[in-house]
């Protein structure tokens, strides 16, 4: 795609027309459906919420299909308006602009929302299994709508991934105000969340997904460093001077859990990580987070035990590619 092309889809936001149905790609990792939580007079309340972005000639075949997504998903992510064009991080002077700040923030988002990087890209789930950028593709087509059409005197107010507008402010204030997961203390246990997100008014944007700041498990590999060094010292007998040959047994390799084997190769260590997730494992590995991927429980074994002998840093991983 020309980049003209991706500047003009970007400003119109939502298209007038519904574009054609997405093929559900098996090659993607998904969200696990969510707790099917709601009664029959909330999934209604869920599908209008959902409704509100589109044209009332829309209507009649969307709250068909969002009802679907909700009894299939647990959720209403509509997959119909997922863009075509190649979510990804794009030198800023990609993005349609009037101000570089909010060219900066596209790019933040299309960052937290590249396949590469978010644990469920097209659930809109960067890390951490429900920190969501948006809740919907509707939200991200209008947020990133209005950025383009932003300038240096105006501030876009986001609320758990609903582009409330944009307003009047100046130079030196904010050019987003984000807000997430805003619930009362009285109504926030798990269900209540649970129950809220998938009506559609709320969502759980972590500490960097729903603020658009994920870089991925290079955020955390230095204090996951300082962590397995300090567990390490804890074993140390006195006349060891490091971690040469120490193993560290753990488990998990989506989304900042990445971060372990790289972290204890640093270390000194051996990383021993197990991962339940295909998928998964194989990112981390072409991503060189993880050395080693071993399928066969006889053969990693093998392969720690000579690692040890041989005092080696190196991080293997274990489970299904």
């Amino acid at each position: 795609m020309k980049n003209k092309d991706f500047k003009k889809i970007i400003s119109c936001g939502i298209p007038k027309e519904l574009p054609q149905l997405k093929i559900y790609d098996e090659n993607v990792n998904h969200a696990p459906k969510r707790k099917d939580i709601l009664n029959n007079e909330e999934k209604k309340l869920a599908v209008r919420n959902a409704l509100r972005y589109f044209e009332k000639k829309h209507h009649k075949i969307l709250a068909v299909e969002f009802a679907e997504e909700l009894e299939k998903y647990g959720r209403i992510y509509m997959h119909r308006f997922r863009p075509n064009y190649e979510i990804k991080a794009r030198h800023i002077n990609c993005f349609p602009h009037k101000t570089k700040q909010a060219s900066a923030i596209m790019l933040m988002i299309s960052n937290n929302l590249d396949k590469n990087v978010a644990q469920h890209p097209h659930e809109l789930i960067t890390y951490g299994g429900n920190g969501a950028v948006f809740q919907n593709w509707a939200q991200y087509l209008l947020t990133m709508k209005y950025l383009s059409e932003m300038t240096d005197e105006q501030t876009l107010a986001v609320y758990s991934g609903h582009p409330m507008g944009l307003y009047p402010s100046h130079k030196d204030a904010p050019r987003v105000v984000v807000t997430n997961g805003m619930m009362i203390p009285n109504y926030s246990k798990p269900d209540d969340w649970e129950k809220f997100n998938a009506i559609g008014v709320t969502q759980y944007g972590q500490m960097t997904a729903g603020s658009y700041m994920y870089i991925g498990p290079q955020g955390i590999v230095h204090g996951t460093t300082i962590t397995v060094l300090n567990a390490g010292r804890r074993i140390l007998k006195k006349d060891e001077k490091d971690l040469s040959g120490k193993i560290f047994v753990t488990s998990g390799l989506g989304g900042m859990s990445g971060a372990q084997p790289k972290a204890t190769v640093i270390a000194g260590a051996i990383c021993v990580v197990a991962e339940i997730n295909p998928k998964a494992t194989k990112t981390r590995h072409t991503q060189k987070w993880v050395d080693e991927v071993f399928t066969d429980l006889d053969k990693i074994i093998y392969r720690i035990r000579k690692a040890k002998k041989n005092k080696e840093k190196v991080s293997i991983a274990y489970g299904r590619i």
